[in-house]
């Protein structure tokens, strides 16, 4: 199979809402048999598990993709998957890791603004709403028409001693 076969099937599978979650996984792991590289094969049944809320089986093949390279063989998924697994710890009560990952998280088209709203949840749940709140309003301001140096201020202002 062709990679962009593969890649279409694997969109399709995405975009069909007729798949419950369990079938989803197992399609999806069927797939990820004939993926262009391990790594993406990893990725996607990570995100299949991920979506079917099975947190832990999503970090491990999550981990598995990291381990084979994901962010050298496809770095718009790579950036995906910086977002899922940090959610999917924070998911697991692993807050601290999951802020750390998304601090570290590389800009990438593919995920935008992403990655600071995913940490504004992450300290949220560790229980820094000042810090959340002053992320998610400096993940939004570059978006606002105007107001840029008002917002920047209170936003700042959450977070000074």
């Amino acid at each position: 199979m062709s990679t962009a076969d593969w890649e279409d099937r694997v969109a399709a599978l995405w975009a069909d809402q007729t798949v419950d979650d369990e079938e989803r996984i197992e399609r999806m792991t069927s797939l990820a048999a004939d993926a262009p590289h391990p790594a993406v094969g990893s990725f996607e049944v990570g995100g299949a598990y991920d979506s079917g809320g099975r947190e832990t089986e999503a970090h491990v093949h999550y981990a598995a993709a990291t381990e084979a390279g994901l962010d050298t063989v496809d770095p718009a998924r790579a950036a995906q998957m910086v977002v899922q697994h940090a959610s999917t710890l924070r998911n697991l009560g692993r807050v601290d890791e999951a802020i750390a990952m998304l601090r570290a998280a590389p800009t990438h088209p593919a995920t935008g603004a992403a990655p600071r709203v995913f940490l504004a949840l992450a300290l949220h749940s560790a229980g820094r709403s000042d810090e959340a709140l002053r992320v998610a309003i400096e993940a939004v301001e570059p978006t606002l028409p105007r107001y840029h140096r008002s917002v920047r201020a209170y936003a700042a202002a959450l977070t000074e001693a």
